[in-house]
């Protein structure tokens, strides 16, 4: 199996139970999860050799928080301790017409405040097959724009395989700062991952009329801005989850991929959602894993839409499905009729 390498922030989530608001809740459900991080839980459900790079406190919620990952086989033997605190984020799960919300409080968190100095990259880097960051890190404070950026020079010097997920966060960062800093990061990507939201404020492409609060959805339009940012950055694969938000509680969701040559559409799945948080991140876990056991890349793209249709059933940020469960719901196991 490869070996993948991830580095970004993992959070303590705090979420109100089943679907209270937060002004009703007396008691938080406890998870831990962040972008980079379901990306290597994933990755290691699947058998790959999955290694998550941060910075956590010295103390007993950091211990926690790494627990968390080495339980399910994540390699967290470079993580460096210090810093001041773990970040947090509270959840209030939405439901039918009223929407999620998250609210933030990571300042000065062990990560954002961590310095190149923290990192030994080319021991991190060393046999790894590829690497994964999205754009959540670089958003989280200065000194993390410029860590990534080094971990980024560091992975293409050893010809490592590079993806990135765009992850736009508004509440960490203006849309210019984020075209400014991502659209100089693109120069080391090989495969770039988003949705319509990413692509238009990170990098400034617009697919066409399609309007996910309005659950509609023109491929034209994707087909269009994939080959402008394939003929921009040179990228080897441009790839787009697709949400049709019905609502809170029921979504459509497909993806596309494009390679410079050929454009494709999954198949769609309605789901109904328990817990999308992490559904962008199980896309690109699942996408990474087909490509690097060499499937084509209409096979990768279905195994990564399925993957994360799975997510969407599973409380907290990680995906915890096998290869077993993906490639039956992808090979058009749908049904959900009870295991026995």
């Amino acid at each position: 199996m490869a070996k993948v390498v991830t580095m970004g922030e993992i959070m303590l989530r705090l979420s109100t139970p089943g679907n209270e608001r937060f002004i009703q809740a007396d008691t938080f459900d406890i998870n831990y999860g962040g972008g980079e991080a379901n990306v290597a839980v994933s990755l290691a459900n699947y058998g790959h050799d999955a290694s998550f790079v941060t910075k956590v406190p010295k103390n007993e919620i950091g211990e926690a928080c790494v627990a968390s990952l080495r339980k399910y086989g994540v390699d967290t033997s470079k993580i460096v301790y210090g810093g001041e605190r773990l970040g947090i984020y509270y959840l209030e799960t939405g439901a039918s017409v009223r929407a999620s919300k998250v609210v933030y409080d990571r300042a000065h968190s062990s990560i954002s405040e961590a310095e190149v100095s923290d990192f030994d990259f080319d021991k991190i880097f060393e046999g790894a097959d590829w690497f994964h960051f999205t754009g959540i890190t670089p958003a989280i404070s200065d000194k993390a724009s410029e860590l990534t950026k080094a971990a980024l020079i560091a992975a293409k010097k050893k010809g490592i395989t590079v993806s990135c997920d765009l992850n736009f966060r508004k509440k960490l960062w203006s849309q210019e700062k984020a075209k400014k800093v991502m659209t100089d990061l693109m120069q080391y990507v090989d495969v770039c991952i988003g949705n319509e939201e990413d692509a238009e404020k990170v990098l400034g492409f617009k697919p066409g009329k399609t309007d996910v609060t309005g659950g509609s959805l023109e491929l034209a339009g994707y087909q269009d801005i994939f080959k402008q940012m394939v003929d921009t950055f040179g990228f080897k694969y441009v790839v787009s989850s697709l949400r049709e938000s019905y609502s809170a509680s029921d979504n459509g969701w497909s993806a596309a991929i494009y390679d410079g040559k050929e454009f494709y559409h999954s198949k769609s799945y309605k789901l109904h959602i328990v817990d999308r948080v992490g559904g962008g991140d199980s896309f690109a876990g699942g996408l990474i894993c087909g490509l690097l056991d060499g499937k084509d890349m209409k096979a990768a793209l279905e195994f990564a839409v399925a993957a994360s249709a799975l997510k969407h059933t599973i409380p907290g940020d990680f995906n915890l499905v096998s290869r077993s469960e993906v490639e039956a719901l992808a090979g058009g196991d749908g049904s959900g009729r009870v295991q026995r």
